[in-house]
């Protein structure tokens, strides 16, 4: 579904809010005066609020998706080059939609989960297990990558690293010397040093010629 910009922007009010309250903790009054709109303009829009989340997990999900798919389409990408790219989309994405992130992170660490967001995380869990099975399975094919990969542990390490480094960032700010940094250098300071240390990770586990060396 496409989106007008009034309601991208309802959108992007309503993760900010999710972030910062919880989505139980988020009324749609808060929402509407937050947006600066009345309440009804987001009912007329998204019938309710589980009806907004959704469409916040859409937009969200939509566009890594699909770039996920453009790279396994290319034909003038190696599969190494494939998986970084793909590695440093999800560096990407994941910094830059912290608010995202931590509604993600708040509900996975919650005691008491909220259905409709579990149902909208492992779906969108599945979509983007699949999408990396595809490329990896590509370079299988190729004869690049190993035959024995576990797809879901590969994607637990890129993303349970990112997550991790993510909600720690006062440590990491202190680690690097980044106490008086801004927010933007942090960012390009995460990117650099995650999209590395994974690419690195990722070749170990994936590449053939290198694991036969290993092994003989």
């Amino acid at each position: 579904m496409e989106y007008n910009s009034k309601q991208l922007q309802i959108i992007g009010v309503a993760e900010k809010l999710f972030a910062e309250k919880g989505f139980s903790g988020t009324s749609v009054r808060d929402i509407s005066q937050e947006a600066d709109i009345n309440v009804s303009m987001i009912s007329y829009y998204f019938g309710s609020k589980e009806k907004l989340i959704e469409a916040l997990f859409e937009v969200r999900s939509k566009d890594f998706l699909a770039r996920l798919e453009s790279l396994l389409l290319n034909a003038d990408l190696s599969p190494f080059q494939k998986v970084n790219l793909m590695i440093d989309g999800v560096v990407e994405r994941l910094i830059e939609k912290q608010c995202f992130h931590n509604i993600v992170v708040r509900e996975q660490l919650a005691g008491n989960r909220t259905p409709i967001i579990s149902d909208l995380l492992r779906t969108m869990k599945a979509k983007n297990l699949r999408a990396m099975e595809n490329i990896i399975e590509e370079g299988q094919q190729l004869g690049v990558f190993q035959k024995e990969i576990d797809v879901y542990m590969l994607s637990t390490t890129l993303f349970g690293t990112i997550n991790q480094t993510l909600s720690t960032q006062p440590f990491y700010r202190s680690l690097y010397g980044l106490e008086e940094a801004t927010q933007q250098d942090v960012d390009l300071h995460l990117k650099q040093k995650l999209s590395t240390h994974l690419k690195k990770t990722f070749r170990v586990i994936l590449d053939q010629e290198l694991n036969q060396a290993i092994g003989s």
